[in-house]
């Protein structure tokens, strides 16, 4: 069984980074054919996809959102992580890891979630 959990700060300040790592058990990162996205939901509003990591390392991002996200990964820990610059308070939301994989629509795999606020 697939588990992903997302982990960071849950508190950050305007115009600084927002930086989360998403740690994957029960399959590697980096097996063909998987994608290990980070989307993030606003209080009170919908989905937002940030980015994906791909099985082979590359990484591909929201054009509104491109010019200030990395994503990266670790293979010898099995994480991705997201490095969000120049966050304002509208960016508050909570920020998931999830997973797709080649021809098959939507997610299979979701972490819980997890709380970031962008507040001085």
């Amino acid at each position: 069984q697939v588990q992903l959990q997302e982990s960071g700060p849950g508190l950050v300040k305007p115009s600084q980074t927002l930086s989360l790592t998403c740690t994957v058990s029960g399959g590697s990162i980096t097996t063909n054919n998987y994608y290990w996205s980070w989307i993030r939901q606003p209080p009170g509003k919908g989905l937002e996809w940030i980015g994906y990591i791909a099985y082979s390392g590359s990484a591909y991002y929201s054009p509104s959102l491109k010019s200030r996200t990395s994503i990266s990964r670790d293979t010898s820990k099995n994480q991705c992580s997201l490095h969000l610059n120049s966050v304002t308070p509208e960016e508050t939301a909570v920020y998931y890891c999830a997973r797709h994989s080649t021809g098959i629509p939507g997610m299979d795999y979701w972490g819980e979630g997890t709380l970031v606020a962008v507040s001085s």
